[in-house]
Order: structure tokens, then C-alpha cells, then sequence
């Protein structure tokens, strides 16, 4: 049997493990701090195996530095300490919502999330403190030191790329103070190949004379992908962009629109697209002068063959369009500026949580609209969208509703920091102590709203949201303690040690759970049973026999819930029942 520890493996770890993957060769072992045997990189043997490709010492380079990016990296990579804890009366349908709420702290909840999210979110959406010493809501004053927002950020958005699927994307809201800054820093962690966007969203639609220079009236959102795996969306087509097709000859294909065959290279930098054109009804032929083709002559043969040559309505150009038909045309590409009739602007933004919370409790929160035009240019109706700067949940709404309205199943995961409202402000008077639940009560009445308007008939309605908080762990006595059977503890004990099985095993932390009573003992029933668990001491062999005889992919017990008799029992039974179950024990003292 199987003793697991209950703390995820750490950034650092998985790095190790990355790197063996590329150099088998420079694994070694080593005695760490406590004098254990460790695996560990031989950085002299990475060093040959990089040759040549290194720069060390004075040399100049290309590179992003402020005072305290080394501690910020080793933010990024130090262990977590702490859990997640589950909230089951925060929650709106515990069991079954595959939507999550964490709160707490951010750089603790995405170590937190790496075991069961690495490599799986679709869309990373963030609007983080701006560094302008205005925002009533973050700590949104850095001392206006770019030093310290760059250190803030940098361990978030390390922890934030592992995170991403091959095929996701970053996006990011910024205004211009840290804007220059954020995009060096994204380009250093993603790869400057893989930016995608710099999007100018129009968030006022009139100017303010109050102001002594320029009038702001956009902010940016910087898009990166997590490679080139990523395709943006397109847009569906409209009235307006199929009335530039038409069909003045007639064709049997439907309408269609002329495209230049000139190329703006000249002759003598494209001279492989250089060769004489045969006009069939006039004869005239006619060689290029200050432009190239555009295409090759194999390919300009294909298209006078198939009829896509279109040679002016009486027949006599020298030099033809070619037909692109309205069947044959794909969706609209995105531009990077969004108006406000595009994408919402910050008054609609205050009018869209004021409609299901009465009162300014929030300063300028973005528009659901907003969200809703990131939503549809970058994910699927099944992906996993992240946003943890979450505020007052507007991306957490914007989801419910894009998969309200077209029957999606897309996930959110909303982080928030339980900050305390200001005495006196609007939202301390509704009774929100802080943003957290703010936000929370704000997607319970979004959730509540969608169900209750019209909706797609294949929408699986789940407007739930499971809340995970933060924690320190629970005193190891709570499940340490020497009992002779029964429950290991109060239910939260059982919950916080049940969802560190789930973290240490990599599982879904949004998977369906149920709970069972069997001779007195609580079983829970994780996904589709492919991780059962009893966190109970010593359960008795019915137990044991109830959860072998569903043949889970992993069973999980409590370390400290074994004598040595009932861990030789579960043994037998799992080894005579269900010998390809993993069984696996998990402490119960945390931290390690």
C-alpha cells in the first residue's frame, strides 16, 4: 500500500522532471538539506550539452531586469504551504458544478492548481492592479515603482503559462502605465514568437475636458499564446461584409468578389512570378511591368481552367481579378481595436453588476460584453477559462452566459483575494465584507438570472460554483489523533484532506463528488468513481469490500486510519477484489 504525501510537487520539481526528459544524462542524486537522497540536475553536464548556446558573465544581452526578479522567480518556484479547503455552504451545487471559486491568495492558488490544470486551460484572462494608486479594490499602489508591479506579477504569470494548453492564450488588461512593461515581461516568460495582439479597447465614448493633457479613452489587452498551436476565432459573417459579393456574369457558383492578381512586389524581386499571360477571348498577351503575379504560373494555369478568372464585364482586360466566392469564404478576422459598440465600455460595465447588485460597490468594473468578445475569440464551447485577478466575477458571468446562449460547456476557475472592503463604501454598506464575496453573491444572481431567461435546450444549466479557500492546513491532531474507529474528524477535515488526494493525484478539483454511508462510514465517490475514498479510522472490512468491489482506479485512505490489522485486511481485499485499484494512504499532517 501506497503512502502519499498530500503537498503537490513543487514548480522546481517539475522542472526537474522536464529537463530529464530532454537530458536523461544530467539527472543525478544528491542529499538535500536533511541529508535525504534527491534527484537532482548536474548542472556541469547541462552546461556541455548546451555548448555554444550560452551567455554568461559581462556579455551584453537582450533581457528585462529590476531589483528583485530573482526573489520574484524564486517566489515562482518556492513549495506551497498551504490547501484548499472546501466551502460547501459558500457553494451552489457542490457536488455537481464544474465551475470553481478560489479564495485566496493568487500565487498560492495557481501552485495549488498546477497538479490538476497543468497544460489544460484554454484562456488565461486577467485584469490586474494597473499600478495607478487609484483602485479603492487591490493594492493597486506599488509605491509607482515598476520594480515592485514587475516583481507582484512575474512569479504569477511563470505559474500562469505551465498552466496553459498548447493550443490557449493569455490576455491581458493593462493601461499605459505598466503597459511597455508588461509586454517585455510576457514576451521574456511566453516566447516573443508568440505574441498575438496588442487589442486597443475603447472604453469611454466621450472625452473629459477636466483633464490637463490627453484624454484616456482606451486601455490595452495584450494576447499571447502558449505556442504556435493557437488560432484565434473568427467572427460570424454579416450583412454587410456578403453585400461586397456579386455575380455580373452569371455564375452558376453564386456571387463572388474580385481579388487583384498584381503582386506589390516588382518584377525584379519576384522573377519567379514573372511570365506571360494569354487573355482567351482577345489573344492579347501581356507580360508584367511594375508589378509581379501574385501567383505562380501552375497556379494561374488552374485557375483560367477552372473559370476563377475574371477578365472585366466586356472580356478585354489584360490583366485578370480572381473570383472569390461568398460559399467558399471563411468568417471574419478580428481587428485589434475593439470600439465600444464592439465590446461594452466602462458605464455599461457599472450597469451590468448594478443590475444584479443595487449600488456603486465596485469602482469601473469591465463589461460583461467584454468578456464575452474575449470568450468567443478564444475558446471552445468546452474549455477551461481562468481568470485569477476574478474582482466581482465578471468573466465568471460572462461565461454562465455565452453557455446559456449557445449551449457550451465551458468552465470557469475565478481566484480572488478576500480583500476587505473600505469602511463607509458602497459595497461595505450592501453588507460585503470583502470583494470575495462580493463577487461570489454577484455569479449566484448572474447564475440565477441565466437559468431563469431564455437558453439554448442543450445547455446543462450549470450555474454553480464550488468554493475552495486558501487555508493554512488544519492541526495535524484534527487528523493525526489515536482513536479506535469512526470519523477522523469534523467534515471540514475530511474535505480538506480529500481534495489533497484529488491535487496529489492530479485529478479534476471540479470533479462531481459524491458521498455515501457504508456501516456507518463516509465514502466519497469522486468523477465517475475513478477515485474512491474513506478518510475515516480503521474501516471495517465492509467498508473495504463496498469500495474494492467498484473497481476504482485509486482507492484512498487515511495514513493515520490504519492499525497494522486493517492495512494488512485492505491488502487482502483490494489484492483479492480489485488488484489493478492503486491504493494509497495520505497523512494527515500538512504542511510537510
Amino acid at each position: 500500500m501506497e503512502k502519499s504525501e498530500a503537498r503537490p510537487p513543487s514548480r522546481a520539481s517539475r522542472n526537474v522532471e522536464r529537463i530529464a526528459a530532454l537530458f536523461p544524462s544530467v539527472i543525478t542524486e544528491s542529499r538535500d538539506d536533511s541529508g535525504a537522497l534527491a534527484r537532482a540536475v548536474d548542472f556541469d553536464r547541462l552546461r556541455q550539452e548546451l555548448a555554444g548556446q550560452l551567455v554568461e558573465g559581462p556579455r551584453e544581452r537582450f533581457q528585462l531586469d529590476w531589483p528583485g526578479k530573482r526573489a520574484a522567480l524564486g517566489a515562482a518556484n518556492a513549495p506551497v504551504a498551504k490547501v484548499l479547503r472546501p466551502a460547501r455552504d459558500e457553494s451552489v451545487c457542490f457536488g455537481s458544478t464544474r465551475h470553481l471559486f478560489i479564495e485566496g491568495d493568487n500565487l498560492e492558488a495557481l501552485k495549488l492548481l498546477q497538479p490538476s490544470y497543468l497544460g489544460k486551460v484554454k484562456l488565461i484572462y486577467i485584469d490586474p492592479p494597473y499600478n495607478t494608486g487609484n483602485d479603492y479594490v487591490y493594492d493597486d499602489d506599488f509605491g509607482r515603482f515598476h520594480s515592485d508591479w514587475l516583481s507582484m506579477m512575474y512569479p504569477r504569470l511563470t505559474l500562469a503559462r505551465d498552466l496553459l494548453a498548447d493550443d490557449g492564450a493569455i490576455f491581458v488588461s493593462i493601461d499605459s502605465t505598466e503597459h511597455a512593461n508588461l509586454v517585455q515581461l510576457l514576451a521574456e516568460l511566453m516566447g516573443a514568437d508568440n505574441f498575438r495582439a496588442n487589442i486597443v479597447w475603447q472604453k469611454r465614448y466621450t472625452r473629459s475636458n477636466n483633464t490637463r493633457d490627453f484624454t484616456t479613452v482606451v486601455e490595452h489587452i495584450v494576447v499571447f499564446s502558449r505556442s504556435a498551436g493557437f488560432t484565434v476565432n473568427l467572427l460570424p459573417r454579416t450583412a454587410e461584409a456578403d453585400a461586397r459579393y456579386a455575380n455580373p456574369d452569371n455564375d452558376p457558383r453564386g456571387p463572388w468578389k474580385a481579388a487583384s492578381f498584381l503582386n506589390p512586389a516588382a518584377p525584379a524581386q519576384r522573377p519567379n512570378l514573372c511570365y506571360a499571360i494569354t487573355n482567351p477571348y482577345t489573344g492579347q498577351v501581356t507580360r508584367p511591368t511594375t508589378h509581379a503575379w501574385r501567383r505562380a504560373k501552375a497556379e494561374y494555369e488552374r485557375l483560367l481552367a477552372a473559370n476563377l478568372l475574371y477578365w472585366g464585364a466586356d472580356g478585354r482586360s489584360p490583366v485578370p481579378s480572381v473570383k472569390m466566392f461568398l460559399s467558399e469564404v471563411r468568417g471574419l478576422t478580428p481587428t485589434n481595436f475593439w470600439g465600444h459598440e464592439y465590446a461594452g465600455h466602462t458605464d455599461e460595465g457599472t450597469r451590468d453588476l448594478a443590475a444584479l447588485i443595487d449600488g456603486k460597490v465596485f469602482n469601473n468594473p469591465k463589461p460583461v460584453k467584454l468578456m464575452r468578445r474575449v470568450l468567443e475569440h478564444a475558446t471552445d464551447p468546452t474549455s477551461i477559462v481562468l481568470d485569477f485577478f476574478a474582482g466581482t466575477g465578471t468573466m465568471a458571468q460572462a461565461v454562465l452566459e455565452l453557455n446559456a446562449e449557445d449551449g457550451g460547456a465551458r468552465r470557469f476557475i475565478a481566484v480572488q483575494v478576500p480583500q476587505v472592503t473600505t469602511t463607509g463604501s458602497a459595497a461595505a454598506k450592501c453588507g460585503f465584507p470583502t470583494i470575495a464575496e462580493l463577487a461570489k453573491e454577484r455569479i449566484r444572481r448572474a447564475g440565477a438570472a441565466a437559468r431563469g431567461a431564455e437558453h439554448h435546450p442543450d445547455w446543462d444549466r450549470d450555474v454553480g460554483f464550488r468554493v475552495l479557500k486558501v487555508a493554512d492546513p488544519l492541526p495535524a491532531a484534527a487528523a493525526d489523533a489515536d482513536a479506535p474507529g469512526g470519523p477522523a474528524a469534523p467534515d471540514e477535515t475530511a474535505d480538506e484532506l480529500l481534495f489533497a488526494a484529488l491535487a496529489r493525484c492530479g485529478l479534476d478539483l471540479a470533479a462531481p463528488i459524491a458521498r455515501e454511508e457504508v456501516d456507518g462510514h463516509t465514502v466519497f465517490i469522486v468523477g465517475d468513481g475513478s477515485l474512491i475514498a474513506c478518510l475515516d479510522r480503521n474501516p471495517p472490512p465492509p467498508v473495504l469490500r463496498h469500495i474494492a468491489a467498484r473497481a476504482p482506479a485509486r482507492a484512498v485512505f487515511l495514513d493515520a486510519g490504519f492499525v497494522t490489522a486493517a492495512r494488512v485486511t485492505a491488502e487482502r481485499v483490494f489484492a483479492q477484489l480489485s488488484p489493478a485499484t492503486e491504493v494509497t494512504t495520505i497523512s494527515g499532517r500538512l504542511p510537510y
